[in-house]
């Protein structure tokens, strides 16, 4: 199984926007019979992500297909995309972790 993590830097009068933003992410990923959660901070290092998008997979192709119709149709996943890069103050970074099962 693999942990993909989607961190989000944003400012705090973007906050309300963003948290629908990524539940929106959340129930996509869900819809797509996935286990997906939206993660909010309660401390962070300097620098560190303000909200957090993580999502369950067991193989990664899943993650090509959830990036690009996460929205619902190609159309709408790309004014997702538009409206939450609005609001990001730089690019998501994203960690691919694989969890291990020992």
């Amino acid at each position: 199984m693999f942990l993909a993590r989607f961190s989000y830097d944003i400012l705090p009068v973007n906050r309300h926007r963003a948290l629908e933003l990524i539940q929106r992410e959340v129930e996509a990923a869900r819809a797509s019979g996935l286990k997906a959660r939206l993660l909010v901070p309660l401390t962070r290092a300097h620098g560190g992500a303000a909200l957090q998008f993580e999502v369950e997979l067991t193989k990664l192709d899943q993650l090509d297909q959830l990036r690009h119709r996460s929205a619902g149709s190609k159309a709408e996943t790309g004014d997702w995309m538009h409206s939450f890069s609005e609001i990001l103050t730089s690019p998501p970074a994203v960690e691919i972790l694989r969890v291990e099962t020992s």
